[in-house]
């Protein structure tokens, strides 16, 4: 049993349900006028999707028509794309937006005029999130796959929960749903502290590393932010945190919830050990403070994401769901799109996307590509993400690619960087470093060239895989409408 578990009777989200105020039956949103800057987003779309649900008035704006945004109309949401002034409906009550919106946006200015309360996307998920009995999910990497696992198993098993998660998740139906039922599962992001504005009565801590620190100063400041949030935990819920991540543990000594741990063929509250691999799948067996609860499948690849499951486990266990049914859950889960999403096998060859853009989850992905698809050749196309984490972080980049034998990296994806990031660091440096580690590199600047490249080097036994949080996705979806078109290499 781990030390971290704090000395307090265990209570299960189920039971804490029972005996919190009860939430109100009627959204404070409803008949409210709520107009969304940014409203085709991800997480905004999520949103604008529930408060439909719950009786508001909801119009936004949007660069660009896409999916989402139709069907928001279809659903009764008023949408535009002119971002003006005009935009802003005369009987507007409430305005959210997106982080990337500036106070000099002309819909923003407008609000500002009339008087209107604006508040971040973040803030606006607080708000609706605190109505419900909230379970967030946070750390550096592995947020999405998580989220989307927890609501898959709660859905599964008939709870009705609301979710949204920062990845679109096709399994789920999308990546944002409003459920009728009691638990709300959300992806809890630290950039720009988004996720101090959450009061969970369970709060789930994957990992705490140095990332964004074009915001934070520092790995301290990182780990103080995760410790408020953990704070804001119910004092009568839980907190779940990987036991061998120091930092979580540090940052866990804040909370007044009950804090257990987890942990992959290691000690802790919550373990998963035994695991072999069979078939393309994951058999291991879950163990609860020692004691086996019973044998587990899972059809993801790599070791993290049985600690994926693991977490999903110990929270559907917390909402009263019996063992039995949380790991047939588990085993009929499918990843969100771009993590490790396999597109195409054709001629011996796989193409493969994946988010990663974390030195740690990138280490982490490539091995678990190599070990499941035993490739003669793991090409890797990375796309870095900012300047400033990649400046930052370079040192880890360079040797974050030891899985791969080919590594071929474009320009950096520019978002939220300043100038002086800009002329920092560039590709071909980290190209360099990698080099310096015993790894096959090449910088080719665009994804024009990268295909041209990759396709004239294929060869039966290789796997491909585009990797980063920016429009590499590309270069593999490409390579895959050339293979179905029959296009020799």
């Amino acid at each position: 049993m781990s030390t971290m578990t704090q000395a307090k009777p265990a209570m299960s989200l189920r039971d804490l349900v029972q005996t919190l105020k009860p939430k109100p039956a009627k959204s404070p949103f409803a008949g409210k006028h709520v107009h969304f800057i940014g409203i085709g987003g991800s997480g905004m779309c999520g949103l604008a999707n529930m408060l439909l649900d719950q009786g508001a008035i909801v119009s936004g704006t949007d660069r660009s028509a896409s999916a989402v945004t139709h069907k928001l109309s279809e659903m009764g949401a008023t949408v535009s794309y002119e971002q003006t002034a005009a935009s802003i409906p005369a009987d507007t009550q409430l305005v959210v937006h997106t982080v990337a919106v500036k106070p000099d946006h002309p819909e923003m200015i407008e609000a500002k005029s009339r008087g209107l309360e604006t508040l971040k996307y973040a803030q606006m998920l607080g708000r609706v999130f605190n109505q419900k009995y909230g379970i967030a999910i946070a750390g550096t990497h592995g947020k999405s796959t998580t989220t989307a696992m927890t609501a898959h198993v709660l859905l599964s098993t008939g709870r009705d929960p609301s979710f949204v998660v920062g990845a679109t998740c096709p399994q789920l139906g999308g990546s944002a749903r409003s459920g009728g039922g009691d638990y709300f599962v959300v992806e809890a992001c630290e950039y720009d502290r988004s996720f101090h504005n959450l009061r969970p009565q369970v709060g789930v801590v994957l990992n705490v590393e140095e990332d964004h620190l074009d915001y934070y100063k520092n790995l301290d400041e990182i780990v103080e932010s995760f410790g408020v949030f953990m704070s804001q935990v119910d004092a009568g819920g839980i907190v779940l945190t990987a036991a061998d991540n120091a930092n979580a543990l540090k940052a866990a000594r804040q909370s007044n919830a009950r804090v257990e741990t987890y942990a992959v063929e290691a000690a802790a509250d919550w373990q998963a050990s035994g695991i072999r691999r069979f078939q393309g799948k994951a058999h291991f067996a879950v163990s609860y403070h020692g004691k086996k609860m019973g044998q587990m499948t899972l059809t993801l690849a790599g070791k993290h994401n049985v600690g994926n499951a693991l977490v999903a486990t110990a929270v559907a266990t917390q909402c009263g769901i019996p063992f039995e049914e949380i790991a047939a859950a588990i085993e009929s889960f499918k990843a969100p799109d771009r993590r490790s999403q396999l597109l195409c096998e054709a001629g011996g060859v796989h193409i493969v996307d994946d988010y990663g853009h974390h030195p740690t989850e990138i280490r982490a992905t490539l091995l678990a590509l190599r070990e499941h698809y035993r490739p003669d050749r793991l090409i890797c196309v990375f796309q870095p993400h900012q300047h400033s984490r990649t400046r930052f972080l370079l040192e880890d980049f360079t040797r974050s690619f030891s899985h791969a034998d080919v590594v071929i990296v474009p320009d950096i994806y520019f978002v939220r960087d300043s100038e002086a990031d800009r002329k920092a660091v560039n590709s071909a440096m980290l190209v360099e470093g990698i080099k310096a580690q015993g790894r096959e590199a090449r910088y080719i600047p665009d994804f024009a060239s990268i295909i041209d490249h990759v396709q004239s080097e294929l060869r039966p036994g290789d796997l491909v895989v585009s990797m980063g949080a920016g429009p590499v996705w590309e270069v593999t979806h490409e390579l895959v409408r050339r293979i179905s078109a029959g296009r020799p290499a």
